[in-house]
């Protein structure tokens, strides 16, 4: 059996990371295999793409060159791990995909939308999340939690650039509310680590693991 892509995408300081290991943890326990990745990153040529991308002695990076990192990493990643994971019918949990392109390149950078999206089928192949948590939180709120113990070059962005972040998420939502499910991400981890749980019942796999009709 073929596993299972799940994505968590949000703005900054969202709760992304914290609530993918949640997941992660609650799923082991019920004995399914579990990979976690990170992007920018998840192999060797990957981390060195973040390094790059997140540093902020690198504010000249043009939004096309930033874009095509993004898609090298992404494609480094899919290829040598993600889709090797689903062949062996793991769930794979992964802190960003393309939909954070699309958001900060696409709508934030104000790079073409359709150019984006093309990128994204050659550096995944055709691969698209079964399912998209996008963790929603007022950017503000969202870059104090960041950005306490520095910031990189990315949380550096203005106010007026974090708010496109966060519309483009929003306008991705619209657009695909099968596959992307909105999630308040205010309140206690354990609140919102409810509220991701509710957003993926419907998946097999996953509903079997954490229990629920």
């Amino acid at each position: 059996m073929r596993g299972v892509l799940v994505t968590f995408e949000g703005g900054e300081g969202c709760g992304k990371s914290t609530q993918m290991r949640i997941l992660a943890a609650r799923l082991r326990a019920a004995g399914i295999a579990v990979s976690e990745l990170r992007e920018p990153g998840g192999t060797a040529v990957g981390e060195a793409i973040r390094a790059i991308l997140l540093d902020p002695e690198n504010s000249d990076l043009v939004p096309v060159s930033e874009l095509l990192l993004y898609e090298a990493a992404r494609a480094q990643l899919v290829a040598q791990v993600i889709e090797p994971a689903l062949a062996a019918g793991e769930v794979v949990l992964c802190d960003r995909f393309y939909d954070s392109t699309t958001a900060y390149q696409g709508h934030a950078r104000g790079l073409d939308l359709d150019r984006v999206r093309a990128l994204h089928e050659v550096a995944t192949g055709g691969l698209a999340p079964d399912r998209t948590i996008l963790l929603d939180i007022d950017p503000a709120l969202g870059l104090f939690r960041a950005t306490d113990s520095g910031a990189d070059r990315l949380e550096r962005e203005d106010a007026a650039f974090h708010a496109r972040v966060r519309e483009g998420f929003l306008a991705i939502a619209r657009e695909e509310p099968a596959r992307v499910r909105v999630v308040d991400a205010s309140g206690s981890v354990d609140e919102v680590a409810e509220r991701v749980t509710d957003a993926l019942r419907d998946i097999p796999l996953i509903r079997r693991a954490l229990g629920g009709s």
